[in-house]
């Protein structure tokens, strides 16, 4: 019996032999001053109307190079094709000169981009940022462009589309930003989409009302889409056939039912087995408390009218306790604006909270900034995005030596550099490299970098927000491994924000589940995975594991 996955592929195939767009021995390479590399060697694929064909593989592969030499968006003339062609019916997209490709792009082919933050302009309103599509490609007046952008809002789930019209990019939620994002690529309804990781940076549920919206739309529109991301367990769910990239080479493709259950090639192997892995440590009461918050704490003021009078709170965080011992991992999940990050940042004083703090026994909450400064050294922080913490002015010894620095003042430079080299390979770096800059290491590496600067200094506390968000999924499972191993290596206690469950159920022995503000339930890892009380939490468990489907209501877009 047939598979679901191949039933339907089959169904499409059968709708057109002729494909929409045929991609024949494509060749990507860069040239920097005598040096080239290649960067895709000879790949070949067809994307029928209607079919979502998925590219997958690491960073580094070629997937998003590929996707961009269809719309001709990579920096040319540094950027080029030594073999190939890119047909959409019947043209070279390779050949075609700027006045077509203007003509092509964001009309017949759209992208949306993996980081909607950076693709959207802060400086323009939602309406502006639509509207401008319609007007260049259709020629819309005002009124009709309006109510255009209206139709496209609705269409996309922005609820009251009309408030949202002024709004700027930083006024919504990461799900509204990529709705934004997804309005302006069906504005003029495409006959090819291609998805850049769109849904990477989004919450467990907000990512499956995304891919959901899309399908829908697919269906309505009879669109073809190209789907590229690094989570098999979408591309499984999402797609009809799929293309295993790696070193700029498509090593296996087929129906997904195929490559799932029937891998060949050893890298496809690779891949489905790249998943995070083991157990986190064992809950133990007896070990020492290093952090604890009682009745924690984060009010924001909305203030109105001419006096500026304050009128209301946003409680980011309202009322919320946490204890964290000596070796052990509290998760902290929920979706954006939950107040995951600005509980992490009160509990290490990084903003203002009421309440009572500890850190190892002591009453730090009425601190002053100067009397926290020798705490910071025993609380440590890696952030979300590797390449936007550190520094792109200082080479990898100095940023993992900055802190020795201020810390430990008295230490020859030589010590330092030694201290630096050992944490390197400690968190699994050549040592060797130390004198580089992050923009010559991968995703993957520059994270262990921030790990790196963390462990220097051999803290207590490591607050770890999203850490594993922009990575592989092979990258996210050497990572988890590898703070794993530093844990029990030192005894570090771990504060793991995530919307990513699976790495939260492979690390922590305690989770809390947050929403709005406050905490829908907490306890111990096995029960809040395998026995979820409220329906909240079970929504979460549902769009992680895809599973089943969210209760209705519980998620709002």
């Amino acid at each position: 019996m047939r598979s679901t996955h191949a039933k339907r592929w089959l169904e499409r195939v059968n709708m057109t032999d002729k494909a929409l767009i045929s991609v024949k021995d494509l060749s990507v390479a860069f040239t920097q001053g005598d040096e080239k590399t290649l960067a895709v060697d000879r790949i070949s694929f067809d994307i029928k109307k209607g079919e979502t064909v998925a590219l997958v593989g690491e960073s580094g592969s070629g997937k998003s190079v590929t996707a961009l030499s269809v719309l001709k968006l990579l920096p040319y003339p540094s950027a080029s094709h030594p073999t190939g062609e890119i047909l959409m019916n019947g043209q070279d997209m390779l050949k075609a000169d700027d006045s077509e490709m203007r003509k092509i792009r964001g009309n017949a082919v759209s992208m949306i981009f993996q980081e909607p933050m950076t693709s959207l302009n802060p400086l323009h309103s939602v309406e502006r940022q639509i509207s401008e599509i319609l007007k260049i490609h259709r020629g819309m007046g005002e009124t009709q462009a309006r109510q255009r952008v209206l139709e496209l809002l609705n269409q996309v789930g922005i609820r009251e589309p009309e408030k949202r019209l002024k709004s700027f990019p930083h006024q919504l939620s990461g799900g509204q930003r990529q709705r934004v994002m997804i309005a302006m690529a069906l504005a003029n309804e495409p006959e090819l989409l291609i998805a850049d990781e769109p849904t990477t940076a989004l919450d467990v549920t907000v990512q499956a009302q995304i891919l959901e919206l899309l399908k829908q739309i697919q269906r309505q529109q009879g669109m073809a889409m190209l789907f590229i991301t690094h989570d098999l367990g979408i591309v499984r769910k999402f797609s009809d056939r799929v293309c295993v990239m790696t070193d700029g080479k498509i090593v296996e493709q087929g129906p997904v039912a195929d490559i799932f259950e029937r891998p060949q090639h050893d890298y496809t192997k690779h891949l489905l087995a790249a998943e995070p892995k083991g157990e986190p440590p064992a809950t133990d009461n007896s070990k020492p408390i290093v952090v604890q918050a009682d009745d924690l704490k984060v009010w924001f003021p909305v203030k109105r009218g001419l006096l500026r009078k304050t009128v209301d709170h946003i409680k980011a965080v309202d009322g919320i306790d946490v204890k964290v011992r000596q070796g052990q991992t509290l998760g902290i999940v929920g979706e954006s604006g939950s107040g995951k990050t600005t509980l992490g940042l009160a509990i290490l004083r990084m903003i203002s909270s009421t309440g009572r703090i500890s850190f190892s026994g002591q009453d730090i909450q009425e601190n002053s900034w100067k009397e926290m400064r020798p705490l910071r050294r025993d609380m440590q922080i890696v952030f979300q995005d590797p390449f936007g913490a550190l520094s792109p002015r200082m080479s990898v010894a100095d940023i993992v030596g900055e802190g020795l620095k201020v810390h430990f003042p008295r230490i020859s430079a030589e010590e330092r550099d030694r201290k630096v080299a050992s944490t390197l390979e400690e968190v699994g770096l050549d040592a060797s490299t130390r004198n580089r800059y992050p923009h010559e290491f991968s995703g993957g590496q520059r994270q262990r970098i921030s790990i790196a600067r963390a462990m220097v200094l051999e803290p207590k506390f490591v607050m770890l927000d999203e850490p594993t968000s922009a990575l592989d999924m092979s990258v996210q499972a050497q990572v988890v491994d590898l703070l794993r191993d530093l844990q029990k290596a030192h005894g570090l206690a771990y504060l793991f924000i995530s919307h990513d469950l699976k790495v939260v159920r492979a690390l922590a022995n305690e989770v809390i589940v947050m929403r709005q503000g406050k905490v829908v339930e907490s306890g111990p890892s096995e029960q809040i995975f395998d026995a979820p009380q409220t329906d909240y939490t079970k929504a979460l468990m549902a769009a992680a594991f895809r599973l089943e489907t969210a209760p209705e209501g519980v998620v709002n877009a």
